[in-house]
């Protein structure tokens, strides 16, 4: 048997024991839209994975990953939706901040923040966008100076995934007076549980509230607490984002999968698959996926060699333009029906909240038009837009 083969089996194996009990009801629930959904189960659930040792695969065991490779990582996210896993709470401390503080932080940082994401017992979130500092995050309005030891944080920051259940943030704020644009920059680890945190939630088109606004109010967090040297907050930054949209996107990808299948159902269903429009656009879309997933293991060498570089923004664009029009065909598969709500005041149904929540796909992590952008000047070398 195969190292891969072992390995899958080793997981399956696992996943199939571990969803049983306790966690019996758990399959399938949280993700995109409903992100709200029994969290407390999966808070539990991801903890029981860390105690036996199925977070953080693909870091450096040294760090308390497992030095997974590639394709150990596309296995494991395969596998974990083949088997209707409840959907991830620890994305953004995995997937984002960690491997940035193992690429960019110091040692003391590294023994500090490390463990806690591997365990599940510290939840991370990004503080990142602003009112006016969207796609053009370089407008960053938020300061933070240093005082006595400790970095007092002001500003509003929103969008920002999971605040409600995060107990840290990652912001990107100004700690320059007088810079502007991607100087004077620092990328500072802020705790959420403190007086001058305030979280206030906004409701989304589904009906959740996945993404919250923060105001920060002489918020403080300590002088080490700074990832790379004061004003280089935008490279760290950026890096970040190449992680996200990195092998991060490989579980996602995975997830796609298993929302296209339920489109093609449907589309056997309803009798939509018998549109040749329609069917052409089912295959288009199943095409587009295998693409995707191609081209993610492939810009994968540039994680193996440390941060993405802005080759991952492809990436981004594939799969945030792909999602968003499985979320349209899904909606024309169903057709009038989809106008509908599924319950009252305001149930959705899978596909409804598919295509509500994928108009956001475009936009964040950053947006369609920035992602052209950096791939324009930073991959093919044209010249920058003017500005």
């Amino acid at each position: 048997m195969s190292g891969g083969e072992a390995f899958r089996r080793e997981i399956r194996a696992w996943l199939e024991d571990g969803l049983t009990g306790e966690f019996a009801g758990a399959r399938g629930l949280g993700g995109p839209g409903r992100e709200h959904e029994a969290f407390d189960v999966r808070l539990a659930w991801e903890r029981h994975m860390a105690a036996a040792g199925w977070t953080c695969l693909g870091w450096p065991e040294r760090y308390g990953g497992r030095d997974a490779t590639i394709g150990e990582q596309v296995v494991f996210h395969e596998e974990y939706a083949l088997a209707r896993a409840p959907a991830r709470v620890n994305h953004i401390g995995e997937n984002l901040l960690g491997p940035t503080i193992i690429a960019f932080g110091t040692d003391e940082q590294r023994r500090r923040f490390l463990p806690p994401i591997v365990a599940v017992e510290e939840l991370w979130c990004q503080g990142y966008s602003e009112p006016g500092a969207g796609s053009d995050l370089a407008n960053v309005q938020t300061r933070a100076e240093l005082d006595g030891g400790r970095w007092r944080i002001s500003g509003q920051k929103v969008w920002t995934s999971l605040a409600m259940e995060a107990d840290w943030c990652f912001v990107l704020c100004r700690t320059e007076p007088g810079s502007t644009r991607h100087r004077g920059l620092s990328y500072l680890l802020v705790p959420m549980r403190q007086d001058g945190v305030e979280v206030r939630p906004i409701v989304q088109m589904t009906g959740t509230s996945e993404f919250n606004e923060v105001f920060f109010d002489e918020a403080v967090t300590d002088g080490a607490n700074i990832v790379g040297a004061p004003g280089d907050g935008w490279r760290i930054a950026m890096a970040t984002l190449g992680f996200e949209r990195g092998v991060a996107t490989l579980g996602r990808q995975v997830g796609f999968r298993g929302e296209l299948e339920s489109v093609i159902e449907l589309a056997r269903e309803t009798g939509a698959v018998a549109d040749p429009l329609l069917r052409d656009r089912l295959v288009r879309s199943w095409i587009g996926l295998e693409v995707m997933r191609l081209n993610a293991v492939r810009t994968m060498a540039g994680v193996t060699a440390g941060a993405p570089g802005p080759e991952s923004s492809i990436s981004k664009l594939v799969w945030g333009t792909w999602h968003r029009e499985l979320g349209e065909l899904a909606m024309d598969v169903l057709g009038a029906a989809g106008m509908v709500a599924d319950g009252r005041p305001y149930e959705l149904s899978d596909v409804q909240r598919l295509y509500l929540f994928s108009r956001a796909d475009t936009i964040y992590a950053g947006s369609n038009e920035i992602q052209r952008d950096i791939i324009a000047e930073r991959v093919l070398g044209l010249p920058r837009e003017a500005r």
